[in-house]
C-alpha cells in the first residue's frame, strides 16, 4: 500500500473538491477514501487544518456540518503519526517543517504539496516531495500495474 502525507492546504482543498465535485486534491481524497493509499497525518497537521477551515475561502465554500465530517473522518481514517523527528529551518515556513516531520516520522515515501518552494527540493531524507498531480499520476501508475 502506497503511503503519503498530505499538507494541510492539499487537504483542505481536498475536501473543498470533494464537496464541489472537482480539482486534483478532491480526487486525491477520494482515492485515499477508496482505500487505494493510506493517509498519514499527525496532531500539528490536524490543528492546522482546523485552523485553516475557519479561513473564509474555506467557510463560504462548506457549512459547518461538511467540515465537521471531514474532520472527523480524517481523524478516525487517516493513520495518526506522532511526530519523532526534528524538523527544523528546512522549509520555508515553520508550519511545513512539522510536515516534514510528520513524513520522516512515518517514514512516509511521499509528502504531497503545493508549496512550490517545498517542492523544488524533490525530496528529504528518502520522502519524495511531490505535487497533488504528480501523485495522482503516481497513484494511476501504480493502478496500472
Amino acid at each position: 500500500m502506497i503511503v503519503a502525507v498530505l499538507d494541510t492546504n492539499v487537504l483542505a482543498s481536498g475536501v473543498a473538491g470533494i464537496t464541489l465535485s472537482e480539482g486534483t486534491p478532491g480526487e486525491l481524497l477520494r482515492r485515499w477514501r477508496a482505500t487505494t493509499f493510506t493517509l498519514v497525518v499527525s496532531e500539528p497537521i490536524l490543528t492546522e487544518l482546523l485552523r485553516t477551515f475557519t479561513n473564509p475561502y474555506f467557510s463560504r465554500r462548506l457549512s459547518p456540518a461538511e467540515i465537521e465530517a471531514a474532520l472527523a473522518r480524517v481523524h478516525t481514517e487517516a493513520h495518526i503519526q506522532p511526530i519523532t523527528a526534528h524538523v527544523s529551518g528546512v522549509a520555508p515556513h515553520p508550519q511545513d517543517d512539522l510536515i516534514l516531520a510528520t513524513a520522516l516520522s512515518a517514514q512516509a515515501p511521499y509528502l504531497v504539496t503545493g508549496d512550490k518552494p517545498l517542492l523544488e527540493r524533490g525530496a528529504y531524507h528518502g520522502t519524495r516531495l511531490l505535487s497533488p498531480r504528480q501523485f495522482l499520476d503516481l497513484l494511476d501508475h501504480h493502478r496500472g500495474t
